[in-house]
């Protein structure tokens, strides 16, 4: 059975940093691309970061310099350090596991909420 759970989230003030995790079970993790993506109420999902296989990374605009995805394949476990947060981050924090073997496999955790309000 495939578990990504997320931890971390919680209330900060603007300018403040989290740092969000996600731990892995069920799947071969080091050949999985890693993501997190966010959804803010009434808005759809976007992606925030993601890593590859490979440890290549990408981010969305909005977080570029400000937040860092990271892996560590011995842990089962991808990062997501966010420092300067803004309100306009406040959002539901999902991870997201997806490779192409044959077949698609995409996964997703739960969720884990971040709020930025002073």
């Amino acid at each position: 059975q495939v578990q990504l759970v997320e931890s971390g989230g919680g209330l900060v003030q603007p300018g403040g940093s989290l740092r969000l995790s996600c731990a892995a079970s069920g799947i071969s993790f080091q050949i999985y691309a890693m993501g997190w993506y966010r959804q803010a109420p009434g808005k759809q999902r976007e992606l925030v970061a993601a890593i590859t296989s490979g440890s290549s990374t990408n981010y969305a605009d909005s977080v570029k310099g400000r937040f860092t995805i990271s892996r560590d394949n011995a842990k089962n476990t991808v990062y997501l350090q966010m420092n300067s947060l803004k309100p306009e981050d406040t959002a539901v924090y999902y991870c997201n596991a997806h490779a192409v073997l044959f077949t698609t496999h995409n996964y997703w955790g739960q969720g884990t909420q971040v709020t930025v309000s002073s």
